[in-house]
C-alpha cells in the first residue's frame, strides 16, 4: 500500500516545501514537545515519586524503551536486508514516537490510578491507560483545531497496542463496585475494578480512520478478541510497529525495573534464587558461557548472581548484558492471515530468550509490585484519585478550572472531561490538589488550580 496513506493526517495537513523532515520527524517533534510527554516526569513507574532519585520515573522507563525499540530496528536494518519486510522496518523516529507515546494516557500513580478512574467511569464509558493515550493524540492536545497532536496514520496505527474497543471486551461481571468485604469505610473492590485492556467507545471514529485502509477481513481480523470466563476479553493482535515497541517496554519492563528493585535493597539475592533457576535462565547462561568461555569457566549461575546483586558497577554490567541478550536475538514472525504488511510481521522472541525475560517480568512483578509496601502507596493513590474526582464531579462550577469547566458545560458527557483532567495530573499535581481540597492545613487562595 502507497506510503502516503500511511503517512496522511485527518486534518490533511501537509508541511511546507521548505521542511526536511520527514512525516515522522514530525510526528516525533509533536510529542517530544507535547503536554503529556512533559509529565511523565511527574507520574509513578512502579516505585512510589519522591522516595528516591535513582529509580525511574514514567519519563525515564519511557525514554529506555525508545532507545531499545531503536536498538531493535537498528538489528533488523543491519542484519535482515534479505527479509520481506525490511522495507517495513519503521524508521528511527517513527518507533521513538510510538515508544514515547506508550504510556502518555497513564493517569497519576500507576495502575492504582487506573483502577480508580475506571470506577470513576463505571456508567460512562470506563478508563483505560492505553485508550487515554489514544484520546491524548488524536483529541486532546492542542497542535491542530480538532485532532490533537495531529499524528500520522501509521503513527497511530503503531501505538494503538489493543485495537478493541470498551465495550466489545468489558465482561459485565467485572463492572467495578465497592469493595463487600468493608463496613466502616467506603474502598472500591480493586480486582473488579481493573479494566480490560482496549480504546474507550469515545474513539470508535479515530480508529476507523486509522484503520480505513486496511481491507475489511484484515479490519475485522486485527480487532478481533478473545473471550475468557471470569475474565474480560483479549485482543488478539498488534501492528508490526506495535509488537516492536511492545517488546521494547517488556524488556525495560523487566530488566531495567529489577535493576532498580535490587539497587534499592527491595529484593533480595535468596528470593531470585527461590524464583529463578539456573533452567530458567539457561539461554541467557549458555549466552554468556559463549561470548566469553575464559570468563565464565566455572558455575555461570553463580557469577551471574554475584555480578547483579554485588557492587554497581558489576550490576550494571550485567544489565547492559540483559538488555543486549534480548535485542539481538528479536526475530520476526510472519502472519500470513493478514495481507497488509504492517500488520502481517511481528518481532518475537526465541522460546529460550521468552522464558527469561518472563520469568524477569514475573519476579518484578510479584516481588515488588504485589510486596505490600508498594501496595498501600498505590492503594492510597488510588484513594485520593477517587475522592478528588468525586470532589470535582458533585460541584464542577465550584471546583473546576475555569477553562476545564467551560469543556464540561459543552461535552455530552462532562465526567469524560473531569477524567481527561484527573488523568492529566502528576502524582504531585493530584497530592496537592487532593491536600487543598481535604487538609485543614494545607492550601491557599493564590495557589494556581
Amino acid at each position: 500500500m502507497s506510503d502516503v496513506v500511511w503517512t496522511a493526517r485527518q486534518s490533511g495537513w501537509v508541511p511546507k516545501s521548505d521542511d526536511a523532515r520527514t512525516p515522522y520527524d514530525v510526528d516525533y517533534a509533536r510529542i517530544v514537545h507535547s503536554h503529556a510527554f512533559r509529565r511523565l516526569q511527574g507520574k509513578t513507574q512502579i516505585l512510589n515519586l519522591g522516595d528516591s532519585d535513582f529509580y525511574r520515573t514514567r519519563l525515564t522507563h519511557t525514554l529506555e524503551v525508545a532507545q531499545i525499540a531503536s536498538g531493535i530496528t537498528r538489528q533488523f536494518r543491519a542484519f535482515f536486508k534479505d527479509h520481506p519486510t525490511y522495507d517495513y522496518i519503521p524508521e528511527e523516529s517513527l518507533v521513538k514516537t510510538i515508544s514515547y507515546c506508550h504510556d502518555i494516557g497513564h493517569p497519576p500513580f500507576g495502575h492504582g490510578g487506573e483502577v480508580a478512574l475506571n470506577y470513576c467511569m463505571r456508567d460512562t464509558g470506563g478508563y483505560e491507560g492505553n485508550g487515554q493515550t489514544l484520546r491524548i493524540v488524536s483529541r486532546l492536545e492542542k497542535m491542530s483545531a480538532k485532532h490533537g497532536a495531529d499524528l500520522t496514520r501509521r503513527a497511530l496505527l503503531g501505538m494503538m497496542k489493543y485495537p478493541v474497543a470498551f465495550s466489545r471486551v468489558h465482561n459485565p461481571e467485572l463492572s467495578p463496585r465497592l469493595n463487600p468485604n468493608t463496613s466502616a469505610v467506603s474502598l472500591i473492590d480493586r480486582k473488579r475494578s481493573a479494566p480490560p485492556k482496549c480504546f474507550m467507545d469515545g474513539e470508535q471514529e479515530i480508529v476507523d480512520w486509522v484503520l480505513e485502509p486496511l481491507s475489511e477481513r484484515d479490519r475485522s481480523l486485527f480487532c478481533s478478541f478473545e473471550s475468557k470466563n471470569g475474565k474480560h476479553g483479549k485482543s488478539r493482535f498488534k501492528s508490526w510497529d506495535c509488537s516492536i515497541m511492545d517488546l521494547a517496554d517488556d524488556i525495560a519492563y523487566g530488566v531495567h525495573d529489577f535493576e532498580d528493585a535490587i539497587a534499592l535493597g527491595l529484593v533480595r539475592e535468596e528470593q531470585f534464587r527461590e524464583d529463578i533457576s539456573a533452567e530458567v535462565c539457561a539461554a541467557f547462561l549458555d549466552d554468556l558461557i559463549e561470548s566469553n568461555p575464559e570468563k565464565y569457566t566455572g558455575n555461570a549461575y553463580e557469577q551471574m548472581i554475584a555480578g547483579l546483586f554485588g557492587n554497581a558497577n558489576r550490576r550494571k554490567q550485567f544489565i547492559g548484558k540483559l538488555v543486549h541478550f534480548f535485542i539481538v536475538a528479536a526475530q520476526i514472525k510472519i502472519s500470513e492471515v493478514f495481507s497488509e504488511p504492517l500488520l502481517k510481521y511481528k518481532v518475537v522472541l526465541p522460546e529460550g530468550h521468552n522464558k527469561v525475560l518472563e520469568a524477569l517480568k514475573g519476579f518484578v512483578f510479584e516481588r515488588v509490585i504485589q510486596a505490600p509496601n508498594v501496595q498501600h502507596l498505590e492503594f492510597k493513590g488510588q484513594t485520593m484519585v477517587v475522592a478528588v474526582f468525586e470532589t470535582l464531579m458533585s460541584e464542577p462550577k465550584a471546583f473546576l478550572p475555569e477553562e476545564v469547566y467551560t469543556d464540561f458545560e459543552q461535552a455530552e458527557e462532562g465526567s469524560r472531561i473531569v477524567c481527561d483532567y484527573v488523568a492529566s495530573m502528576t502524582d504531585m499535581m493530584l497530592l496537592k490538589t487532593y491536600d487543598r481540597l481535604f487538609s485543614p492545613r494545607m492550601g491557599s487562595i493564590f495557589d494556581r488550580v
